[in-house]
């Protein structure tokens, strides 16, 4: 393999892990569906085809992240050019504003959080257009998980116990999860068939009976029978949409995002501040270069929280928000020694799974699906195993913002695939950090990391973590030195540092990086995942 840059291999941070290398890979959260898209590279599949499968089978093995019922997006380079696809569902279209009056905030459980699950409609569309293998095939090793078994991993166990203290008497949940009456302990057994029986008519129908067939029919007489709004109209009418990226320019390098309903825009714009100050003139873990992030990020959020939407009712354009004088102006509000509680500007007119896969031929897919926060909506159609996410707590019920809830609509949304791109138009990376509003966070900490500072994807999957938290607040791991610590409250932050397992706050990153005619990439020690590869 030929390196056309150095790059560090060393690991600085507490990890036995070291970096996967290969010509074909796969890199996701859970070791059996990070095995799941190896077969199918090992087959004769594809990248693409290598997403799909493992994607498919963390709705079985980590269902604490996702599920048949979530979202997804993906960014595909195909060998020659990069595309977009936004797989969001919209809401039904009985959602009127005045549906929800009188209410604070949309719910976060039961059917009144349910939009239209795209996930299943992502998969279909990235075969259909790129796929090498017969769908059906990529649903085989979900189908065997599921009804077959497998046993519980330790990550997964534990979020599995506080998602049924959360959700357990949502309609159904109880019966598909928790078998015995209590959710699963790590090394135990679970099975699922009526999961097995619906991705088999999922793979049989290319995804149409989960849309317009009978397991719509179910999904939507299950909402009617609990109060819901979705409807078989409503579930028709979804559809998957190539949407193209939006590009911003970093160290040499060109990160891609999704366009709204997506946060990746906050991470253009945090990058684009970030390379207005010339970040880099110190360590990556220095005071310096920690408390700039941090009061990038903050101005990007507070913009985002102003203007992300569906991009069909935005009031301002992506690309106003990208405006290198723009980006400019809002970096110049930073105080290089004293923290922020920034509001939003304003521009001229204009619980998640990741799975990373790339392959010998070039093709390399960054791909994310979600039930938001857990389990979801904690609903559950009966006798499916059909969890369904909960998007619809992302709306907002301020009157007139671009993300107040309507009908047919899609809510401003936290999960985002991320990319990187040679200045030369060659591909570089595909990553993900999953974990809510962590993510477009954790995509400024990678992207920092590796294309700023050449640290190997392994290592920057290890680094301890910050996360904006409002106003002057912010969380940090452990892993940071107690002289960083000290140093950011010393500037004004009002500091957390957050022990115990970092996935609940700090996200869980993966990463692929090209190097020359293979890829080193990362898994996050914070999850149960790994990369394989051949």
């Amino acid at each position: 393999m030929s390196i056309p840059s150095p790059l560090d291999f060393s690991n600085p941070y507490p990890s036995a892990r070291s970096a996967v290398l290969g010509r074909n890979l796969v890199s996701t959260s859970q070791p059996l569906a990070a095995q799941a898209g190896l077969r199918m590279l090992l087959a004769g599949g594809n990248a693409v085809d290598a997403a799909i499968a493992a994607a498919m089978a963390l709705t079985v093995v980590e269902p604490t992240g996702c599920g048949l019922g979530s979202d997804a997006f993906a960014i595909v380079w195909d060998g020659q050019a990069l595309h977009g696809l936004n797989a969001s569902g919209r809401s039904p279209a009985a959602w009127s504003a005045d549906r929800f009056a009188g209410r604070s905030a949309m719910l976060e459980t039961g059917w009144e959080s349910v939009t239209v699950p795209g996930a299943v409609s992502a998969w279909s569309a990235l075969s259909r257009r790129f796929g090498r293998l017969p769908f059906a095939d990529l649903a085989a090793p979900a189908i065997g998980y599921a009804r077959g078994g497998f046993a519980v991993s330790p990550v997964i166990a534990h979020l599995w116990a506080l998602g049924s203290e959360r959700l357990g008497g949502q309609p159904g949940f109880a019966d598909c999860f928790l078998p015995g009456g209590r959710a699963p302990q790590a090394g135990e057994v679970f099975r699922s068939e009526g999961h097995a029986t619906t991705l088999e008519a999922i793979a049989d129908s290319h995804g149409e009976a989960f849309y317009r067939g009978a397991l719509a029919g179910r999904i939507a007489a299950h909402a009617r029978a609990h109060g819901g709004a979705l409807t078989e109209d409503d579930l028709a009418s979804h559809s998957a949409d190539w949407c193209g990226t939006l590009a911003q320019p970093f160290a040499g390098s060109v990160v891609h995002e999704l366009p709204p309903n997506g946060q990746g825009i906050a991470t253009l714009m945090a990058l684009g501040m970030l390379e207005a100050l010339g970040i880099g003139r110190q360590p990556v873990d220095h005071i310096d270069t920690v408390h700039l992030s941090i009061e990038a990020m903050k101005l990007a959020l507070a913009d985002l929280h102003q203007y992300n939407a569906d991009i069909d009712a935005m009031r301002v354009a992506p690309g106003a928000l990208l405006a290198p004088a723009y980006l400019a102006e809002r970096a110049s509000l930073i105080d290089r020694h004293r923290a922020g509680d920034p509001g939003h500007g304003s521009p001229g007119p204009g619980g998640t799974v990741y799975v990373a896969a790339a392959d010998a031929a070039g093709m390399m897919v960054s791909f994310i699906q979600s039930n938001y926060m857990g389990f979801g909506s904690g609903i559950v159609v009966p006798g499916t195993g059909i969890s369904l996410q909960n998007r619809g707590f992302g709306f907002s019920l301020a009157p007139g913002h671009a993300n107040q809830v309507g009908p047919r609509k899609r809510p401003s949304h936290t999960i985002i695939p991320a990319f990187a791109m040679h200045a030369d138009g060659t591909p570089q990376m595909a990553f993900g950090v999953m974990g809510g509003p962590m993510q477009s966070q954790g995509h400024v900490q990678m992207a920092l990391r590796v294309l700023h500072y050449g640290q190997n994807p392994q290592a920057a999957a290890d680094a301890p973590r910050w996360r904006v938290t409002g106003g002057r607040q912010v969380a940090v791991e452990p892993g940071f030195g107690a002289d960083v610590v000290s140093a950011l409250a010393q500037r004004g932050h009002e500091v957390t540092v957050e022990r115990g397992n970092g996935v609940f706050a700090f996200g869980g990153a993966q990463l692929v990086l090209r190097r020359g005619t293979g890829y080193i990439a990362g898994s996050d020690p914070r999850k149960d995942g790994q990369a394989v590869a051949f």
